[in-house]
């Protein structure tokens, strides 16, 4: 007996079947999907990408693809964006860095303060815990500023400084936050080039600059890129106010109530308390944020 389609003859109810699958196919057929427009002209940091390059656009449409279809997590991003842009953007300012390197504090955290890699960096610069400690952060147990948002956007801005101070390109200087200062200045000297996109990393260092590229291009012309979200939908600044304390928490949860909110609120805004008591034995003075007035109602 032979198994070939074509040799196979309906009956009338089975032709029925099929006819009528075909028409549920033909009404199901696949959404349309259209590749994500590559920019004719871009910059990083006031740098021009040399998009006349066959593999600078290919290697900047794979993250467009990635980042333009993930919708979910885009969308996200873009919610929360003007948040974490507006305390960010006047740090980078301050220190006299580009203000794209905010979207390379996105590509490394995806704007969660709280996450730490499977490599042990952590917050939304993403630090190690020695490099934090070099670059001016404080990490303990009780303690850890590299998920203090403020703190460790000035940290970022030393790093970054100092690694320019070596390259005078920003370009470079972004791909060495991926690599490491050290691991890009072997690849410069050892291939022979003076830029990224001449240069050949590991996989993720080669991707990371378009990453971050890719962002930049969705997130300044989300509506180019198919994402449609109204002001309202954008998440806000949420208003606080500052409690200075220079001695001694117990118990960070009756702190909480104390000044009108709760423990999850207080480590939601405070990260960096890694603990629940601060016993702050050298008697510093730290900065810590609450939740101002009807702070739960946009």
């Amino acid at each position: 007996m032979s198994f070939l389609l074509s040799s196979y003859t309906c009956t009338g109810a089975e032709q029925i079947q099929k006819s009528d699958s075909t028409t549920l196919v033909n009404q199901l057929s696949p959404q349309e999907v259209t590749p994500p427009p590559l920019p004719e002209k871009l910059s990083f940091a006031n740098e021009e990408v040399p998009m006349k390059n066959f593999d600078v656009q290919e290697s900047l449409d794979r993250e467009l693809l990635v980042n333009a279809y993930f919708h979910s997590q885009t969308f996200r991003y873009i919610k929360l964006a003007p948040r974490y842009f507006k305390i960010i953007e006047p740090i980078l300012r301050e220190n006299n860095i580009p203000e794209d390197f905010k979207y390379l504090a996105l590509a490394e955290s995806g704007f969660d303060p709280k996450v730490v890699s499977s490599a042990g960096a952590a917050g939304i610069w993403q630090f190690m815990k020695e490099t934090g400690k070099q670059f001016g952060l404080e990490v303990n147990g009780e303690v850890d500023e590299r998920f203090h948002v403020e703190k460790s956007t000035v940290a970022a801005c030393k790093y970054l400084l100092s690694s320019y101070a070596k390259y005078k390109n920003w370009t470079t200087v972004a791909a060495s936050y991926n690599a490491g200062i050290g691991g890009v200045d072997r690849q410069l000297q050892r291939q022979k080039v003076d830029n990224y996109y001449d240069l050949l990393l590991s996989d993720e260092t080669n991707r990371y600059v378009f990453r971050i590229l890719a962002l930049k291009t969705i997130l300044e012309s989300p509506e180019k890129y198919g994402f449609h979200v109204d002001t309202q939908d954008l998440y806000p600044s949420i208003p606080v106010e500052i409690v200075k304390v220079s001695g001694p928490i117990p118990n960070l949860i009756d702190f909480a109530i104390n000044n009108k909110t709760n423990y999850k609120l207080l480590k939601m805004f405070n990260p960096w308390l890694r603990d629940s008591l601060l016993k702050n034995e050298m008697k510093r003075t730290y900065e810590i944020k609450i939740p101002k007035g009807d702070y739960r109602e946009y």
